[in-house]
């Protein structure tokens, strides 16, 4: 079995004393894309807060790379991208200011090297932001702040990829481009968990999904669209291990 960088083992989180997250399993490996998919309030981005410790889990271990959480300190490792927001949070920036300060985590005290310069343009150039640069942060669309959001965290190079809803919001030509950056990454070897409404046009890279509902899971396997006509919308998919008198999925709830 590959090496586990995600294991989060009956985990719970609240959210001012509101049980979010009840007990859940889960594992991603080295390698692989998972896909964290459920309606509104499932617990989608409270397990992904909890997983890189905005969150406190009140039950449960979490570990990431075989160290757990609360010990874990090589976050170099680990790049996050938060659910759609202003790339420079209000702060005058360029877009070349934002995407380096990702790659701050891979530098001697704060001085950037040759490397660490190729690496941010790398990075706008995988986003196809390069051209934009030196342009201030307000002046770019929606879906353009996603792009470099994305860009800063491929500025450090990281083997695991954390992504709360990077499609939400964003133009078709964003996603096209945002789903052959994944690819890019995928096929050097990182290891991507995800949280999507819909699996649009990253649906090929995906390799498993976790559905989620009031804050458990109900599935964790193949994509909806995989399993077959029954998982289509309109018709209800019964998780295989699920215990007697659980209710079906239905794909509806997904988006």
């Amino acid at each position: 079995m590959e090496e586990a960088v995600i294991a989060l083992r009956r985990v719970t989180a609240e959210l001012g004393a509101r049980p979010v997250l009840r007990g859940i399993d889960l594992t991603v490996r080295r390698g692989e894309v998972v896909a964290l998919l459920g309606a509104n309030g499932s617990g989608k981005s409270t397990a992904i807060r909890t997983i890189i410790g905005q969150v406190p889990a009140t039950g449960g271990t979490v570990e990431l790379f075989g160290t757990p959480r609360r010990a874990f300190r090589d976050w170099a490792r680990v790049g996050y991208v938060p659910q759609r927001t202003t790339a420079a949070g209000g702060v005058p920036a360029t877009v070349s200011e934002i995407v380096s300060s990702g790659r701050l985590s891979r530098t001697r005290f704060g001085l950037f090297r040759g490397s660490d310069r190729e690496a941010v343009r790398r990075a706008l150039e995988l986003v196809g932001m390069a051209d934009r640069a030196g342009d201030p942060v307000d002046a770019l669309s929606g879906g353009q702040h996603q792009r470099v959001l994305i860009a800063r965290a491929l500025a450090a190079e990281p083997e695991l990829l954390i992504m709360d809803e990077p499609m939400a919001g964003v133009d078709l030509a964003s996603q096209e481009v945002l789903a052959a950056t994944l690819r890019e990454q995928v096929g050097r070897g990182a290891t991507v968990l995800l949280v999507l409404h819909e699996l649009g046009p990253l649906e090929p890279l995906i390799d498993r999904a976790v559905v989620l509902r009031d804050g458990c899971v109900l599935h964790d396997g193949p994509p909806p669209k995989a399993l077959g006509q029954h998982a289509l919308p309109g018709h209800d998919h019964v998780h295989p291990h699920a215990p007697a008198g659980t209710e079906p999925i239905r794909t509806g709830l997904l988006s």
